[in-house]
C-alpha cells in the first residue's frame, strides 16, 4: 500500500498537527466522510468574510437601513467564532462553558465591571434560553457578527436616534436590538439562498478559495485504506465547481464513493429529508424517493446520516467524519449516530502561532498574581479585540468546551491528516480529576517509549535540584 507520510513518530510527538481529545484508531476507521465549505473547498480569510459582510451590508441598506451604514468595512481583528448575541440588550458576549461572562461589548465599546452587571447582574447568562441568546458558531457567522456590531454602533452615534434600552427611538419608529438581530439573519439567508454569495465566489474562485494540491493527495490516501463520502448543504451546482479536487481528466466526483448534496444538516443526522437522485447534466433533481442500490459516480440530494451507513454498508463507529461546523457536523454526528468526529479550526494555525510567540507573557501569567489581569488582557488582545476563540485567561470559552466534548480530533485543516499513516493511534491525554492532579508530580503516566530501565535511571535525574528551584523563583519573583 502507498502512503503518503511526511513525519517520523517522534515529531509527531513534539509537535503534532492533528490534537486529540478521545483515542481514536485509525486502522479501525472504514469509512471517511467530508463536508465542503470550509473543510474541502478552503475559503481564504479575511477576503470570504469580507465578501459576505458586504453583500450583507448592501442588502440591509436596500431594504431601508440608512445609507451612512454603507462607510463601514469589515473588520476582521473584532469577531471571534462562539460569541453568544444577547437579541434583547443588543450585546455580544464571550462566556466560559457555564455560561459566565469574559468579555461583553455593545457594538464596539467593550464594558467593564459595573457596567456588565447592569445588564447581568451576576455575570452570568442562561445559554439555555435560546429565545434571546444567539450563539455565532460558525465562520460564516463572522460577517453577520460585525454586521450587527456595526449597526449597533452606528444607531447609538445616530444623533436622530435616542437610546433606550431594548433599541432606538426615531419618532414613532422604535428599532429593538431583537429586530436588528432577525434583520441581519435574514439578510444573510437572502445572499445564501438567493445564490449571490455563491455567484460571487464562482466568478472569482482564484481570490476566494484555496487550491492546496495535498488535498488531491489526502484523498487518494485515505481511498485506499477505506470508503470516502461527501455530505454538504450546498446545491449541486456549487459543489461542482468549488469544489477544488479533481481535472478534466480525472473529474471530482471520482474521488468519492458516495456524494450527497442539499443535506439540511443538522437535520440530515436525525429524521432527514428525501433521498433523491441528482441529474448531473441539469443540476435539477429526479422526482421520487431513490430506494436502490449504490451506483458510483450517481449525485444524491437529502436523505440522512442513516441512508450514508446503508448505502455504504458502514456502521456510525466505523466512520470518521471531517467538518467545521462544532453544531451541524459535529455535536449531532456525535451525539445522534455515534460518529468519531474530527473538527476544523482554520483559525488553530493563528492560534498556536500566538502561544508559542506570547511565551513570555504565558510565563508571565502563570508567575505574577498581582499582574494577573493586565497580562491576561494583553494575551487576549494579542489574538484580536475579542481575544481567542479557545481561551480568556485561565478559562476555556464554551466554544472550546464544545470542542472538547465533541471533536474526538481538531486541527486547522484535514490536509494534516497527510502527517499521520493510516494505521496510526491518536491516543488522548490522560485527564485527571483534581484528587488525582494533586499527585501528578509523584505519579506520571508515561507513555511507553518514555519508559527507562533500571540502568536508565542513572544517566539522568528528573528532579531538579534545590539550587535550581530556588533560582526559578528568584526568576520568577524578578519579573
Amino acid at each position: 500500500m502507498k502512503t503518503h507520510f511526511t513525519g517520523d513518530a517522534e515529531m509527531l510527538r513534539n509537535r503534532p498537527e492533528v490534537f486529540v481529545t478521545r483515542s481514536v484508531a485509525m486502522e479501525n476507521i472504514k469509512c471517511y466522510g467530508f463536508d465542503m465549505d470550509y473543510t474541502l473547498a478552503l475559503y481564504k480569510s479575511p477576503d470570504y468574510e469580507s465578501l459576505g459582510f458586504e453583500l450583507m451590508r448592501d442588502r440591509m441598506v436596500s431594504v431601508g437601513y440608512p445609507h451612512e451604514v454603507l462607510r463601514y468595512t469589515y473588520d476582521p481583528s473584532f469577531a471571534t467564532r462562539g460569541l453568544v448575541l444577547d437579541t434583547t440588550y443588543g450585546n455580544l458576549l464571550k462566556v466560559d462553558s457555564n455560561g459566565n461572562i469574559l468579555v461583553c461589548s455593545h457594538g464596539f465599546r467593550f464594558l467593564k465591571g459595573q457596567q456588565i452587571q447592569n445588564y447581568y447582574p451576576n455575570k452570568f447568562i442562561q445559554r439555555g434560553d435560546t429565545d434571546r441568546f444567539y450563539i455565532l458558531n460558525t465562520l460564516f457567522n463572522l460577517s453577520e457578527t460585525y454586521l450587527y456590531a456595526c449597526l449597533v454602533d452606528f444607531f447609538t452615534r445616530c444623533s436622530r436616534y435616542i437610546k433606550l434600552h431594548k433599541g432606538y427611538q426615531h419618532g414613532d419608529l422604535f428599532m429593538s436590538f431583537r429586530s436588528m438581530f432577525q434583520d441581519v439573519r435574514d439578510a444573510m439567508d437572502f445572499i445564501h439562498d438567493m445564490g449571490i454569495l455563491k455567484d460571487r465566489t464562482i466568478k472569482n474562485l482564484d481570490k476566494y478559495v484555496i487550491k492546496d494540491p495535498d488535498l488531491l493527495v489526502l484523498l487518494n490516501r485515505v481511498r485506499e485504506v477505506a470508503k470516502v463520502f461527501l455530505a454538504t448543504n450546498s446545491d449541486f451546482n456549487y459543489t461542482e465547481v468549488s469544489t477544488y479536487p479533481g481535472s478534466p481528466k480525472v473529474p471530482w466526483r471520482s474521488f468519492f464513493d458516495l456524494i450527497v448534496v442539499d443535506t439540511r444538516k443538522p437535520l440530515f443526522f436525525a429524521e432527514g429529508t428525501v433521498l433523491r437522485q441528482v441529474d448531473t447534466n441539469t443540476g435539477k433533481l429526479r422526482i421520487g424517493t431513490y430506494t436502490g442500490d449504490l451506483q458510483h459516480g450517481t449525485v444524491y440530494s437529502g436523505g440522512s446520516s442513516d441512508v450514508i451507513c446503508d448505502l455504504l454498508g458502514v456502521k456510525g463507529k466505523d466512520i470518521l467524519y471531517v467538518g467545521d461546523h462544532i453544531f451541524g457536523d459535529i455535536l449531532k454526528s456525535k451525539k445522534r449516530q455515534g460518529w468519531k468526529t474530527f473538527l476544523v479550526v482554520p483559525e488553530l494555525s493563528r492560534e498556536l502561532q500566538l502561544w508559542e510567540e506570547k511565551k513570555t507573557l504565558r510565563q508571565l501569567l502563570m508567575c505574577v498574581s498581582t499582574r494577573m489581569k493586565v497580562l491576561t488582557y494583553r494575551m487576549d488582545m494579542s489574538y484580536g479585540q475579542m481575544g481567542s476563540l479557545l481561551r480568556s485567561g485561565s478559562r476555556q470559552t464554551l466554544f472550546a468546551s464544545q470542542l472538547m466534548r465533541y471533536a474526538d480530533l481538531y486541527s486547522s485543516t484535514c490536509i494534516n491528516l497527510l502527517r499521520y499513516p493510516t494505521n496510526y493511534l491518536f491516543m488522548a491525554p490522560p485527564v485527571l480529576m483534581p484528587h488525582e492532579a494533586v499527585t501528578q508530580s509523584t505519579v506520571e503516566f508515561p507513555s511507553p517509549e518514555n519508559i527507562v530501565t533500571k540502568n536508565d535511571t542513572a544517566k539522568e535525574s528528573s528532579s531538579p535540584s534545590h539550587e535550581q528551584l530556588r533560582k526559578d523563583e528568584g526568576d520568577c519573583l524578578d519579573t
